[in-house]
């Protein structure tokens, strides 16, 4: 079972945005590569810390994990998981101050900074069914990479380390500043022989499948991500990542609500007055339910188990059947003066029981 990303830190589920950011800091200096050379559990601990990080220090990212758990994260989640350490020092290496030589940004000791390419951004449409079992998806999609025998030189400039430091006399003293190399975009690198396919930066476009694995239970505008198939990065920079949006196609009889599934099922007077049996629409195929002898218009039958899987992961919602008597809007002569002999049936007249909710005692057990 993964581990809380709350107890990772260190931190309680009350803490604040800083107390976060102190406590993450607190543990990638404990655990930082450089601190412990060739450590292979250091080094794990280093990347746990990373991803609850990612997640708990984004706002977005954290109110989805305590509502979802770590459930909201498979098969690329919101953002979590799969980091490597180019990720955590492109993303978070200025978070290490100067606890490591040259800022400590973008790599194991500082100095070079890396670059990450742009993220892609598509959106995938998911039938009920495929909420329902999760599904992988296989998407084309156009992205830059690095072209075949571009070479890089190191940036003249910055000297490689991709930010120049500029100082300014003021009232209060020297003070010295970093900002991006502009000559190579905070590369370190510059191009020195580019092929006739590749563009400015050396890059080119082409058409890659990728692979996305979507969890039970996404719901509509939730936002998936796969690390590293978004666009390539010049030099040796890391590519960005794709991030995947969530719509759901309209089912023909079943509506979603949460992990609930509702369906309407129609009955005529004498199938309602007899009971019987009926075939319903349900995923995976067609489920049969018993109607009661005298069933009221109404009635709400509940089908266990037959919902949504919770995305995260504590069991599925239900199947809720809304049965609703059909009244015919014309009749017959025959059917005419048998209901006109019914109206002063002692038998035909309504009795609600206490069994019988009203409309409103159910609307609140639903929401209840």
């Amino acid at each position: 079972m993964k581990e809380d990303f709350y107890e990772i830190l260190g931190v309680s589920k009350s803490a604040s945005a800083a107390e976060i950011k102190k406590a993450y800091r607190k543990k990638a200096v404990q655990y930082h590569p450089d601190k412990n050379p060739g450590d292979a559990k250091a080094e794990e601990m280093f990347k746990k810390a990373a991803e609850a990080y990612e997640v708990l220090g984004d706002a977005d990212k954290r109110s989805k994990y305590d509502q979802f758990g770590h459930q909201a994260f498979e098969g690329g989640g919101f953002g979590g998981g799969g980091m490597n350490m180019d990720d955590i020092f492109s993303q978070f290496g200025d978070i290490f101050g100067s606890a490591f030589g040259g800022g400590g940004f973008g790599g194991f000791g500082g100095g070079q900074r890396r670059v990450k390419g742009s993220n892609l951004r598509i959106r995938v449409k998911l039938t009920l069914e495929e909420i329902v079992n999760g599904v992988e998806k296989k998407i084309k999609v156009r992205r830059k990479v690095q072209a075949d025998g571009v070479t890089y030189k190191t940036c003249s400039t910055c000297n490689g380390n991709g930010q120049v430091t500029k100082i300014t006399n003021t009232i209060l003293g020297r003070m010295q500043t970093a900002a991006t190399c502009n000559t190579c975009g905070g590369a370190g690198q510059m191009i020195d022989k580019r092929p006739s396919d590749a563009d400015a930066q050396g890059l080119k476009v082409v058409e890659e499948t990728v692979s996305i694995k979507i969890p039970p239970g996404v719901e509509e505008g939730m936002q998936l991500k796969v690390s590293g198939k978004g666009n390539g990065a010049p030099g040796n920079g890391i590519p960005g990542d794709l991030l995947v949006a969530i719509e759901t196609e309209e089912h023909a009889t079943l509506k979603r609500e949460g992990d609930n599934l509702h369906y309407d099922l129609y009955i005529s007077i004498s199938e309602a007055v007899l009971g019987g049996s009926k075939e319903i629409d349900a995923i995976g195929g067609k489920v049969r339910i018993k109607l009661e002898p005298g069933i009221q218009s109404g009635k709400i039958l509940r089908l266990r188990g037959k919902g949504v899987s919770s995305i995260n992961g504590y069991g599925s919602g239900d199947l809720l059947v809304h049965v609703n008597v059909w009244t015919p809007k014309e009749l017959n002569k025959e059917q005419k003066e048998f209901f006109e002999k019914m109206q002063n049936d002692d038998n035909f007249a309504p009795r609600p029981e206490k069994s019988d909710k009203s409309f409103f005692e159910k609307v609140k057990d639903m929401f209840s």
